[in-house]
């Protein structure tokens, strides 16, 4: 559900580009969806993965999800004035584009109830 809200809080921003409410509205929206997915990943990967690949699956999304944040901050182009309302604009389609893309896969991620079958499958053939 997150990442459908971030999708359409990247469309929405197309239009509301001209004005501070609009830009508000916007940041508003897209922030709520990307909450939204962020507090429900570990819940996600816990009952995607097996007990025993747990942790390392909650610390490659931690690493993912920091390489993403450090590479957003590190962007500098030494005073040039960038973006251009037409660079905002395609990164807002990007955006979209990608969360919508995001939206796809989350579909494709195993139920928790198959992966609990899983570890009591594991648990019957450790015992």
């Amino acid at each position: 559900m997150g990442i459908l809200i971030m999708a359409a809080g990247y469309g929405v921003g197309q239009l509301g580009m001209g004005s501070t409410w609009g830009l508000l509205v916007t940041s508003l929206v897209i922030n709520s969806g990307v909450a939204l997915a962020y507090g429900a990943m570990p819940t996600i990967i816990m009952g995607a993965v097996p007990r025993s690949e747990t942790g390392a699956a909650n610390g490659l999304n931690t690493l993912m999800r920091s390489l993403g944040t450090t590479g957003g901050a590190a962007i500098d182009f030494h005073g040039t004035v960038l973006p251009s309302e037409t660079g905002f604009h395609t990164a807002r389609w990007l955006g979209a584009g990608i969360t919508l893309v995001a939206a796809v896969i989350v579909a494709c991620i195993p139920a928790a109830q198959k992966a609990t079958e899983v570890r009591l499958e594991e648990a019957t053939q450790n015992a």
